[in-house]
C-alpha cells in the first residue's frame, strides 16, 4: 500500500495551495507530461483522509482514460470503478468511487447529483465540458452540490461561446489557481522532453468546391477556406507529399530506436479511412507495422494499452490518443490531420513530451505541414523550448498573421485533391549549443530533497476490511490489477461454473444465479464486493462437487 510519494516541486507547491484554499473549486493547468494525475490523486488521498465518508468521482474525456485513471488510482490504494453506469444502482461498498466521462454525465446527471453530495470530484481536462452545451449543463447539474471540486487541464483555454462550469474567467480566459507551463517544466529538467518541429513545404493542386482549379504552396497567402483545402490536399493518400513526410519520419524513428529500442511513433490522421490508408502506406511502402486505433473499434482501449507496453514502431489514430493517453515511449509524431486549432495542436504535442527515466538524449520530433497556422503553433512552443534549454533571451521568430483558431465548415461536394509534392524539407533540429543538452539526470540534491516526500494518510476504510493480498488481488504500483478487473475475473469464473450447474441440474441460468445470490448474500450482482463474489464462487464450487 502506498504510504508516501516523492512529488515534483510544482506538484508540492500546487498541493500546498490546494490544501490552503478554502474555495470549493480549484483549477490547475499544467503542461502535458508534468504529472497532473499524480497531483490529483495525491490531493484525493488528502481529502478522503480528512473526510473518510466521502466518495471520489473522476470525470475523464474518453472511455480509454477511465481505465487509465482507475489503474493509476490503484497505485494510490484508491479503488475506482471505470465501468459504472447509472443502471448499476448504488456503488459497491468496496469501491472508493467511480470514473465516468463527460458524455456519460449528460445521461446520468441526476444519479450523479445524488452521489456527488458527499464526494470529491476531479475533472480531467475540464475544457471538454464546453465541447457540447448539453455536457456543460449536465456537469453543472450533476456536481453543483459537491463539497470540493478539482479541475485539471493540460493547456490554457478560453470560453468563446459558453462558460465552463466551476471555472473562474478573466476577460474570457480561464484563470487557474495554479499554472505550470511547458517552459517551466523544461527548465526544471527531468519533467518533459524538448520537442522539435521539422516542417515540410509542398506544391499542391486541387479542384475547389466551386469547380475551379487551384494550385499553391504553403508559402502562398490564401483565405481560410482555400488554406484548409490546400492542407487537405497535402494530406491526401493519393499524393506524394504524405509519403515523403512519412519516409523521413520513419528514418528518424529508426535512428532513435538504435539507442531506445522501444521508441515509438504516432500518426494523427484526418478520419478512420485516412488512418487505415496511412497504416497501409507504412506497411506497403516502408515495411513498417502500424496499429490502428479508431473510435468505432470496441477494443480500442486494449489496443492502446498493448501498444504502450510493446515495442511496436507505429500507432495511427484520429483523436483517441490526442489527449491524456500515457504512452511515454512515443518520440516521433506526424501531424497528418486538418484540425489546426491551438488546443488540439498542443494536445498532440503533449503525446510526445513525457520524460522517461534512464533514457539519454530525449529529444522528440513532430513532423508538420508548413501550413502558416501550424507553423505559428510550433513557433510558440519552440520559443519556450529555446528559452528554457539555452537559458538566455532569444529573438522571437516573426509571427505569421495567418494563424486561425476556427475553421469554417467545408463544402466538399466538388472538392478533389489532384496532386501534392513535398518540397523544402526542414527535417533536422536546428543547431543548438551545449546549453541545450538535456541528458542530465537533474540536480541530485533536488532528487534527494526530503521536503519533496509527501506522507500519504491511510486510504479511507471500505466495507471489506481485509487486505488485498488476503483476497488474492495482485499489487504492483501503477500496474496493479484494479478491483474492477478482479471483479471481472471473478464474474467470468462464476459464469463458467453456473454453466456447469445448469447442465447438471437442468435448471435455467436465472434459477441457478438466483440461488447462488441467495446463498452468498448478494442482492444485485453489480453491487457485489470482491469478498461476496469470492464467496459466491466457493458456494458454486461446493455445489458442483456434489
Amino acid at each position: 500500500m502506498t504510504r508516501s510519494i516523492r512529488l515534483r516541486p510544482w506538484q508540492k507547491t500546487a498541493l500546498e495551495k490546494f490544501v490552503a484554499s478554502d474555495s470549493t473549486d480549484f483549477l490547475t493547468v499544467a503542461t502535458p507530461g508534468a504529472g497532473k494525475t499524480t497531483f490529483a490523486l495525491t490531493a484525493a488521498r488528502q481529502v478522503l483522509a480528512e473526510h473518510p465518508r466521502r466518495r471520489l468521482i473522476v470525470v475523464a474525456p474518453t472511455a480509454h482514460l477511465k481505465h487509465q485513471w482507475a489503474r493509476a488510482a490503484a497505485g494510490f490504494a484508491l479503488h475506482l470503478d471505470p465501468e459504472w453506469s447509472a443502471a448499476d444502482g448504488r456503488l459497491p461498498s468496496d469501491m472508493h468511487g467511480i470514473v465516468t466521462t463527460y458524455q456519460q454525465v449528460a445521461t446520468s446527471a441526476e444519479v450523479l447529483r445524488g452521489l456527488s453530495k458527499e464526494a470529491f470530484v476531479v475533472f480531467d481536462e475540464i475544457h471538454h465540458a464546453g465541447d457540447d452545451r448539453a455536457w456543460g449543463d449536465s456537469v453543472l447539474r450533476a456536481f453543483i452540490e459537491a463539497p470540493r471540486r478539482l479541475s485539471i487541464s493540460g493547456t490554457p483555454f478560453r470560453s468563446d461561446t459558453r462558460a465552463i462550469p466551476f471555472v473562474r474567467y478573466v476577460l474570457d480566459e480561464a484563470s487557474p489557481d495554479f499554472e505550470y507551463g511547458y517552459g517551466e517544466a523544461l527548465a526544471d529538467r527531468r519533467v518533459v522532453r524538448p520537442v522539435y518541429f521539422p516542417r515540410t513545404n509542398g506544391h499542391m493542386e486541387w479542384t475547389a468546391p466551386d469547380g475551379s482549379l487551384q494550385a499553391a504552396s504553403f508559402d502562398d497567402a490564401l483565405d481560410q477556406a482555400r488554406s484548409s483545402q490546400r492542407l487537405r490536399t497535402a494530406l491526401s493518400l493519393e499524393g506524394e507529399w504524405l509519403p515523403a513526410v512519412l519516409r523521413t519520419a520513419v528514418s528518424q524513428l529508426e535512428v532513435l530506436r538504435r539507442d531506445q529500442p522501444d521508441a515509438g511513433g504516432l500518426v494523427i490522421a484526418i478520419d478512420q479511412d485516412h488512418a487505415r490508408g496511412i497504416a497501409a502506406m507504412l506497411r506497403d511502402r516502408f515495411g513498417q507495422l502500424a496499429s490502428v486505433v479508431t473510435s468505432d473499434d470496441p477494443d480500442a482501449s486494449d489496443r492502446i494499452a498493448r501498444f504502450a507496453t510493446s515495442t511496436e514502431p507505429w500507432l495511427v489514430s484520429v483523436r483517441m490518443v490526442s489527449e491524456g493517453v500515457d504512452i511515454p515511449r512515443l518520440r516521433v509524431g506526424v501531424y497528418a490531420t486538418t484540425t489546426t486549432t491551438e488546443l488540439f495542436f498542443r494536445q498532440a504535442v503533449g503525446r510526445l513530451v513525457r520524460w522517461t527515466p534512464g533514457v539519454k538524449d530525449q529529444k522528440a520530433y513532430l513532423f508538420i505541414p508548413d501550413d502558416p497556422r501550424l507553423r505559428t503553433r510550433a513557433f510558440q512552443i519552440a520559443d519556450q523550448r529555446r528559452h528554457s534549454l539555452r537559458r538566455r533571451e532569444q529573438d522571437r521568430p516573426e509571427r505569421d498573421p495567418a494563424a486561425l483558431d476556427t475553421e469554417a465548415e467545408e463544402q466538399l461536394s466538388l472538392f478533389a485533391a489532384l496532386s501534392a509534392v513535398a518540397t523544402d524539407h526542414e527535417t533536422q533540429a536546428p543547431p543548438f549549443s551545449s546549453a541545450d543538452d538535456v541528458d542530465d539526470d537533474g540536480d541530485p540534491a533536488l532528487i534527494d530533497d526530503p521536503a519533496l516526500v509527501f506522507d500519504l494518510a491511510p486510504p479511507p476504510p471500505l466495507g471489506d476490511r481485509r487486505g488485498l493480498d488476503e483476497m488474492g488481488i495482485e499489487l504492483g504500483g501503477l500496474a496493479a490489477r484494479t478491483r474492477r478487473e478482479e471483479k471481472r475475473r471473478l464474474r467470468e469464473q462464476n459464469s463458467e461454473i453456473v454453466a456447469t450447474l445448469v447442465r447438471r441440474t437442468g435448471q435455467t441460468h436465472a434459477q441457478v444465479n438466483a440461488e447462488l445470490n441467495r446463498l452468498s448474500g448478494i442482492g444485485r450482482i453489480t453491487e457485489a464486493t470482491v469478498a461476496q463474489l469470492r464467496k459466491r464462487l466457493e458456494v458454486a464450487e461446493r455445489l458442483a462437487r456434489r
